[in-house]
């Protein structure tokens, strides 16, 4: 198998690759990480991959065990809720600074994004709608102009995204959440920071509160 992984940027590429690996549920929660085949896949030896482990560990991705083999971490209706508790807070206070400092320029590539987002849910490819409403999201938080905040919400970003994917969600829901960026888009035009800010917290807090309830409770 030719290797995946080019050598310039290794380190971020492997981080990279296994982040949307675990994001789309080719590594499900729970599964065990197979170094000695994902080193085979990438062309790589295990220190740049357990590096890679490593970052992915600190982002809530992946756990590492003394003596055993990195696993997926798993998902709980608790950890998502906590997830989505703070990810809804970044997205108010970023949607506030965004709707202030938002250009036409800016404008102009949020509805480009959310175009082929359409396209996408029309033609009904989750997959690809997930990847464009990261975008989406994250480009917001960009315009929002705070380094930490961005850094915070990127790390927490991965956490949202795969519970989003693995979470069924029913058609209904699928087209309240286009309908509701279409919304905010609006309120980012009108430069009405206010109103972003409480559109965005609305549309992540449900979302969060559907998404976490396809999962099972911790057990006393």
């Amino acid at each position: 198998m030719e290797a995946l992984i080019a050598r310039p940027s290794l380190h971020a590429q492997i981080v990279g690759t296994l982040r949307e690996m675990i994001v789309e549920n080719q590594l499900a929660p729970g599964a065990r990480v197979d170094e000695k085949e994902l080193c085979k896949v990438f062309g790589i030896s295990r220190t740049p991959l357990r590096e890679a482990l490593k970052v992915l560990a600190s982002e809530g991705l992946i756990e590492l065990l003394p003596n055993r083999s990195p696993r997926v971490t798993r998902l709980t209706r608790e950890s998502v809720a906590e997830v989505f508790q703070i990810v809804t807070w970044l997205d108010r206070h970023a949607g506030e600074l965004a709707g202030e400092r938002v250009t036409d320029k800016d404008l102009t590539a949020l509805r480009r994004i959310h175009k082929r987002m359409m396209r996408h849910h029309q033609a009904g490819e989750r997959l690809e709608y997930f990847r464009l409403n990261r975008e989406l999201h994250f480009t917001i938080i960009t315009i929002a102009g705070n380094s930490v905040l961005a850094g915070i919400y990127s790390n927490l970003m991965a956490q949202t995204q795969r519970a989003r994917y693995i979470a069924i969600q029913s058609q209904n829901h699928w087209d309240r959440g286009v309908k509701e960026h279409g919304a905010i888009l609006e309120a980012l035009a009108s430069r009405d920071g206010k109103r972003v800010g409480q559109l965005l917290e609305h549309h992540v807090r449900e979302t969060g509160r559907r998404v976490q309830m396809s999962f099972e409770p911790v057990e006393d």
